[in-house]
């Protein structure tokens, strides 16, 4: 009979040390990515575009926010490639560089009033630049924890990667609030919007200090070492896991749920044509609280689905997230910034991360460890760019003086939910799966006596190193 170490790859598992570099290098690019969420909706269009019609303004800028993922596809294919033939490592801090250099250059742009149309030019470029480079943060992260994580665990541990983005995003939405309270708002507007962008030389210095004191992985090192590490990643991803690459594009679908909250929300709730009339700073605020609220939750549900499995919480999430869409609408609708902060904070800071906090471990265990960080980051980043022009979509749907935008825009948010609904249903359960065993259709899990005995001794194992 097989023993789990033929089912788990030796050597030396990092746990908590890849997990530690996994959040602070997410929290560090997802900062980069966001504070552009923020400006798009906040600050750009009265910066980069023509001012005579504030729905065309909102329209363009939303959509430069979407370019982003755009390029992220592309920069799927290529950091994917670069992670299952490189290394995990390597690829992480590929992403890094090429993602603080250019939200740097975001921060040095001309506005539209000194270049014209030069300047949202620009920003298109380095929008693009950010896309290819984030591209492969969250499948390189999620990949690098899951593969040092003890078998039990891996949910748990995994989770970090999206603690970090969500940390991101707090330091993302922080940055801008003492900036807009204490300045003159002409200052602001002028160069004091800069200053989030430019702190991102910090972030590379950070950053690649962090990255260098993890080891590769145990799984990719003893497929380097047996020189199974495949010449096109990529291509054998789309030959032999075409299913589930289709399951995972339909599951980052989700990603409306963050978009419908923090892009279109802030633009339906902020943007003058609406005449909803919120202060812009409540819009600072939400993702704040909203990202406090999920870095709390995220572990829990994490070790959740370690216990239960990775599709009860996802389907629960995403059905639930997407009802609830529904109400957040409604109270921007009636002017209630309680009840809008009380919805947002329900809908995307609960019951969103039964989805977010899960599937950085669902979605690479449904792929080999020499296809994984491509196989998920194509497919990933694939649903992620279709749910990003969303906001764009709903602002030409429900453009300013648009009755019943609640039902309209909620009914399309609900919709995209059932379908990453659906997705998760029809996916394998692995959180039982051993991980050479990852990947194969044909495999049988663990008993639940034997995996909740591993379980266990995990978590006693780590117990006893950190005392």
């Amino acid at each position: 009979m097989a023993t789990r170490k033929q089912h788990e790859p030796q050597g030396r598992h990092q746990s908590r040390k890849a997990a530690a570099s996994g959040w602070i290098g997410s929290a560090l690019e997802y900062y980069d990515f966001f504070i552009y969420v923020a400006a798009a909706a906040l600050i750009f269009p009265q910066l980069f575009f023509p001012k005579g019609d504030p729905t065309v303004a909102i329209v363009a800028s939303l959509a430069t926010y979407g370019v982003g993922y755009v390029a992220r596809p592309i920069g799927a294919f290529f950091l994917g490639h670069w992670g299952d033939t490189h290394g995990r490592k390597q690829v992480l801090v590929l992403c890094m560089f090429l993602m603080g250099f250019s939200t740097v250059g975001v921060g040095l742009l001309p506005t539209y009033d000194q270049v014209g149309l030069l300047a949202p030019a620009l920003l298109v470029v380095l929008r693009l630049a950010q896309g290819f480079a984030v591209a492969g943060e969250i499948s390189g992260a999620s990949s690098m924890i899951l593969e040092h994580a003890p078998f039990g665990r891996r949910g748990f541990f995994a989770s970090f990667t999206l603690q970090g983005v969500q940390a991101g995003q707090i330091m993302a939405a922080a940055v801008f609030l003492p900036l807009q309270a204490f300045m003159n708002p002409d200052d602001f507007l002028s160069w004091g919007w800069r200053i989030p962008f430019l702190l991102s030389v910090i972030v590379i210095a950070v950053g690649y200090y962090i990255r260098k004191e993890v080891d590769e992985t145990p799984a990719f090192a003893e497929e380097d070492e047996q020189g199974k590490v495949p010449k096109a990643p990529v291509i054998e991803a789309l030959q032999t896991s075409w299913g589930d690459i289709i399951r995972v594009i339909c599951m980052s679908l989700m990603n409306v749920i963050p978009v419908v909250t923090s892009v279109f929300g802030a633009a339906y709730a902020v943007q003058a044509g609406y005449g909803i009339g919120f202060d812009k700073s409540i819009y600072l605020w939400i993702p704040v609280l909203g990202n406090i609220l999920a870095v709390i939750v995220i572990p829990f549900v994490g070790n959740l689905s370690d216990k239960i499995g990775r599709r009860p919480p996802v389907i629960f999430g995403t059905l639930g997230a997407g009802l609830l869409s529904f109400g957040y609408l409604y109270a921007i609708s009636i002017k209630s910034v309680p009840l809008t902060i009380g919805m947002s904070l329900l809908m995307w800071g609960l019951v969103y991360q039964g989805y977010n906090a899960v599937f950085p471990s669902l979605f690479p265990e449904l792929f080999k460890t020499r296809i994984r960080v491509s196989a998920m980051a194509i497919a990933q980043n694939l649903g992620t760019a279709m749910a990003a022009f969303l906001p764009a979509l709903f602002v030409m749907l429900a453009p300013p003086g648009t009755a019943n935008i609640p039902l309209l825009i909620g009914g399309i948010t609900f919709g995209v939910t059932v379908i990453s609904a659906i997705a998760a249903f029809t996916a394998r359960e692995t959180s039982r799966i051993h991980m050479h065993d990852l990947g194969n259709p044909r495999a049988v899990p663990v008993s639940e006596a034997e995996y909740e005995r591993a379980r266990l001794e995990a978590i006693s194992r780590a117990k006893a190193a950190k005392a």
